[in-house]
């Protein structure tokens, strides 16, 4: 049992450091979910609220349907997404994300563990705690990474952003709300109706 413990504390990271690797990402033996971006552990909060899990649960099957028989498929969290720079070895990529939904059409960079590169629409449902996160960190490893697409969900205030990938960085849409019709330009011909997405909660 002792053994047990010190086994599972060893291979517990330390959150102050920043230059931690996927290899070290595949040892860590933790109950809660985690995410490395740029070296650093993001360790994930409890059960997000339930309108968090609704809206992303609600989205992932509307991709779905709509890409059934197409070419591009859909995955949710938890699914990792290894964003590499210089190099795909385990042992120098720095960013594994959990996007809540993404979508990957260039499918040789599935395999096994997840995705290998920048999915082509990377969706995220705000929660209280992970807001910081997505709003800079994430942000900025997606753009970075060439991420076409990213739609940043806020439940509280029913809104939605879309970031598109224009000249390597993100450019937003106006702030969306109950009554716009979502398009996206990655995934031709899909559209989200607002109202009826967050209408739909109760």
């Amino acid at each position: 049992m002792e053994k047990d413990i010190e086994k599972s504390l060893l291979k517990e990271p330390d959150l102050s450091y920043g230059h931690y690797t996927y290899a070290d990402y595949l040892t860590w033996e933790m109950e809660e979910m985690v995410e490395l971006i740029k070296g650093k552990v993001f360790k994930k909060a409890a059960a997000p609220k339930r309108i968090h899990q609704w809206l992303t649960g609600n989205l992932h099957t509307e991709l779905n349907m709509f890409l059934k028989g197409k070419k591009c498929q859909t995955y949710i969290a938890p699914f990792d997404v290894r964003l590499p720079v210089n190099s795909k070895n385990d042992d120098k990529i720095f960013t594994v994300v959990q996007p809540d939904i993404c979508v990957v059409c260039d499918l040789w960079k599935l395999d096994e563990r997840g995705c290998l590169g920048a999915p082509d629409l990377v969706v995220e449902v705000l929660s209280p705690s992970n807001n910081q996160v997505e709003l800079r960190h994430k942000y900025e490893v997606y753009e970075e990474s060439g991420v076409k697409e990213y739609w940043l969900v806020i439940p509280d205030s029913q809104t939605l952003l879309i970031y598109s990938l224009v000249n390597r960085k993100f450019q937003a849409s106006r702030l969306m709300t109950t009554g716009d019709i979502a398009q996206s330009s990655v995934i031709q011909g899909f559209e989200l109706n607002l109202e009826e997405f967050f209408g739909e909660f109760k």
